[in-house]
């Protein structure tokens, strides 16, 4: 097929009213099918089709109407099935169905699935569904009621504080409660030796520098985005800003497979990859957010007996990459 008869991600993102990043997700998990030419990602119309076709099979199920004798749960985001044992969830492309004892944690930190695993072995626990989405839209999910909790690495370039003023603007009028996870250091991972001598984010702007980055969303997408704009540089003159991966992992695998010179990760990722350095830039707070009306729910209370646990601090800790001094501490209530 020639190429100009396929589809970029922004353009099926058009076609299908989502944003970009979502459909990277969608291709991500599968349910979108998609090849690569060169660095660029594409889709073929009829996948396209195909999916929309599949989305309105789900539709026909997924929206029968509930018995008359459904009630409404306190949440106006949710509904209760009687003799289902089920939940539904709205989501921004479909309605997903969750039992009662199911919850959602918006992160990509891999800190977030030994998390779930604490939580699901507690004696107040539940299961747990893990939304591997960026900081930003996780925060979207809390507010619209997708999501249960949402973790945040979101820096603000105008104040130098992490994650409270991009609360306070996601989650308006939502009372909230923000705990501290953990920090990490953010850096450059770049190949053995440093080659191209990359230091600052200045660096990024050199012709012969490369640059795999993160999806709009993500806290180190912001870091990046932030950065440049209080140095002044445009984006555009920054070779690779277009080209987007969806994990520090992926990030580092690129520059340690030398397809680019340079990406922006923590450090965690570094010290899973081999054949690059890391190149720090600063310190990071890793953070929690729950709605206020929550925190007196008994998996919730389990998850800050667990932040606070010895066990989970000592299985952090055996991994490395992260400081844990105010791990499990209430940062502030907005």
């Amino acid at each position: 097929m020639r190429d100009d008869s396929s589809l970029t991600p922004q353009e099926v993102a058009d076609i299908l009213k989502i944003a970009k990043n979502t459909v990277y997700e969608l291709i991500k998990r599968g349910e979108l099918k998609a090849y690569r030419v060169g660095r660029k990602v594409r889709v073929d119309p009829q996948d396209v089709e195909e999916y929309k076709t599949q989305g309105k099979k789900s539709s026909s199920v997924i929206n029968t109407p509930m018995p008359t004798s459904t009630t409404p749960a306190p949440s106006s985001h949710v509904n209760t099935a009687p003799n289902q044992n089920r939940i539904v969830m709205n989501t921004p492309l479909r309605k997903h169905y969750l039992t009662e004892k199911e919850f959602i944690i918006c992160g990509q930190d891999a800190l977030l699935d030994i998390l779930s695993r604490h939580l699901e072995r507690h004696q107040n626990g539940v299961r747990v569904l893990r939304s591997y989405v960026g900081s930003y839209n996780g925060l979207y999910a809390l507010y619209h009621g997708n999501a249960s909790i949402a973790t945040a690495h979101l820096w603000d370039g105008d104040t130098g504080e992490y994650n409270i003023p991009y609360i306070r603007r996601l989650l308006p009028g939502i009372p909230s409660v923000v705990i501290h996870i953990a920090c990490r250091i953010q850096g450059f991972y770049v190949s053995k030796g440093n080659p191209k001598k990359i230091k600052e984010w200045q660096d990024l702007t050199r012709a012969d520098v490369l640059m795999i980055n993160r999806e709009k969303g993500s806290g180190t997408r912001v870091l990046l985005d932030e950065s440049l704009r209080r140095l002044n540089i445009p984006s555009w003159s920054v070779r690779g800003y277009d080209w987007e991966e969806l994990s520090h992992l992926a990030v580092a695998s690129t520059v340690a497979r030398g397809d680019a010179d340079v990406g922006i990760g923590n450090e965690k990722a570094a010290m899973q990859v081999s054949g690059i350095d890391f190149i720090p830039l600063q310190k990071e707070k890793y953070d929690m957010v729950i709605k206020k009306e929550d925190m007196n729910l008994p998996h919730v209370q389990a998850i800050i007996e667990i932040l606070n646990s010895k066990e989970f601090k000592a299985e952090l800790q055996g991994i490395g990459g992260y400081d844990l001094d105010k791990t499990g501490s209430i940062v502030t209530e907005i």
